[in-house]
């Protein structure tokens, strides 16, 4: 019996790639496919697509025992991205392909029974762990060579049959190299947070939930612009950089979600799914390997929930883990995965069922109403660092001094970012939402007068800790926005006051 001929390909565990290599071994015993490495059905039924691939494409499939290894054997495999590494790696174990051809290439790509090359989901992350494996090269479908772009120093190839890769290995012909690394797309067009009529205290709240991180919630009845605002935190969030940028195209990539034109985006995402969404949808699931969800399709940017009493308190309160941890962790019968979750919480809520266009004029009876509220659990909004309620629109056109547009905002809100992460990067954290409550109390601690307000509701049962260490947060943002180096008690003052529970 010969050696095993050895191709590689790439898995995925979560957003993380893991190096597959295949052998091939033919010949010893009676004549049929052997698949080893703990194959899923997908992968399974592979079989036959490269049998038949292989025949269309003009080669000879070998009648004897063929044996195909997937290694880490103790690594669940599933999908089809293997289609074209095991026909390679058949190939070459007969001799048809050189067997250094395909030394330092990874093999990606679903094979249609006529040799076609199907695009398949999680290109870009399965790239990224072949180039910090030291792969040289990659052949990916045609379809996926804009997402293959996105990773530089690893020369990515286009296919559209397996006979074009088939040419290429015995030397031919050649393939569609990847063009150059695409620049992020055009600047997204966002609304205009000047077109929101009124709402004052909302208006400062975005600014705060932007300039720090921190999460939100407004109360008010429909039609005060409550989604409105929510829709144009964007326009006021930083950039991605590049590696953030990366990590959310490779969530996009693994949910199926990431664009062919333009797929790497540095504008930070919004994702409002509807009330109805399952659990699944919201955190990740499925079948198998769990896929995300919107929770993770929201990272580094901001998952919008209206209507929040309508969600299942249950689905609600499964996000109280990710705004903590900033990452959600499924587990499933496959294995558990993780996915990176940090992102902002916009919550919007009507006061009541009834939610009249002004509050006196509501119908619901006092136990109504608390029941209504009290569908978002105490611990949950005991995360959520501004509360606002909103004002009635009395007018159509705004009668009172017009509010800052997009462009004057978001310029302190980069400036108070600016000013946050100079002050502790150095300590691995980006923003004031995510200096945890231990080093703002220890080593950033505040003079006893200026943390009087906290204690005092602390004392009274009317603030909890975790309470006190958002409002610290808080305050921490209003002196970024005002160019202080420290808060004062108006900071702290005024993180209590977007704190009220009157709001809620």
């Amino acid at each position: 019996m010969a050696a095993p001929a050895r191709v590689w390909s790439v898995a995925l565990h979560g957003v993380d790639g893991v190096p597959v290599e295949i052998e091939a071994v033919i010949g010893g015993g009676i004549p049929g496919v052997y698949l080893l490495g703990l194959p899923d059905a997908a992968l399974n039924e592979a079989k036959d697509r490269v049998r038949s691939a292989i025949v269309q494409s003009g080669r000879t499939w070998p009648n004897e025992r063929i044996v195909l290894a997937l290694s880490p054997a103790t690594l669940r495999k599933s999908g089809s991205r293997f289609d074209v590494a095991l026909a390679c790696g058949v190939l070459t174990a007969t001799g048809a392909i050189p067997p250094d051809r395909l030394k330092g290439t990874a093999l990606l790509g679903e094979l249609a029974l006529d040799g076609r090359l199907r695009p398949v989901r999680g290109v870009l992350p399965c790239l990224l762990a072949a180039r910090a494996a030291g792969m040289a090269r990659a052949i990916v479908p045609r379809a996926t060579l804009a997402e293959a772009g996105l990773v530089d120093g690893l020369a990515s190839y286009g296919a559209d049959s397996l006979a074009e890769v088939l040419d290429w290995a015995a030397g031919n012909r050649t393939l569609t190299q990847v063009p150059a690394a695409p620049g992020p797309g055009p600047a997204a067009d966002v609304p205009e947070l000047a077109d929101v009529i009124g709402q004052h205290d909302a208006r400062r709240a975005l600014e705060i939930a932007a300039a720090g991180g921190h999460h939100l919630l407004m109360v008010g009845p429909p039609g005060t612009g409550k989604t409105m605002l929510a829709q144009r935190i964007i326009g006021l969030l930083p950039e991605l950089d590049r590696d953030e940028a990366l990590q959310l195209a490779a969530i996009r990539s693994v949910a199926g979600r990431l664009g062919r034109s333009a797929p790497l985006s540095t504008l930070a995402p919004f994702v409002a799914p509807h009330h109805s969404a399952s659990a699944a949808a919201l955190l990740g699931g499925g079948s198998g390997v769990a896929r995300p969800g919107a929770v993770s399709l929201a990272h580094r940017g901001v998952l919008f929930l209206d209507e929040c009493p309508h969600w299942p308190a249950s689905i609600l309160d499964s996000l109280r883990t990710p705004l903590e941890e900033g990452e959600v962790r499924l587990a499933r019968a496959d294995g558990t995965v993780r996915y990176p979750a940090r992102f902002q919480l916009v919550l919007a809520a009507n006061p009541c069922p009834c939610a009249p266009p002004i509050d006196r004029d509501c119908t619901c009876r006092p136990d109504v109403r608390r029941r209504y509220m009290a569908r978002v659990s105490g611990p949950l909004l005991d995360r959520v660092d501004l509360r606002v309620t909103m004002e009635p629109v009395i007018a159509l056109t705004d009668t009172g001094e017009r509010g800052d547009d997009t462009a004057t905002v978001r310029r302190r809100v980069l400036a108070a970012r600016a000013a946050a992460e100079a002050r502790w990067s150095p300590h691995g954290w980006r923003c004031n939402a995510e200096v945890p409550g231990t080093e703002l109390r220890g080593r950033f601690p505040l003079p006893p007068d200026v943390r009087e307000p906290l204690e005092k509701r602390l004392r009274a049962g009317e603030l909890s800790a975790r309470g006190a260490d958002r409002a610290l947060r808080v305050a921490w943002t209003l002196a970024d926005l005002a160019g202080a180096d420290r808060p004062g008690r108006s900071d702290v003052d005024g993180a209590l006051y977007f704190r009220d529970r009157g709001a809620a």
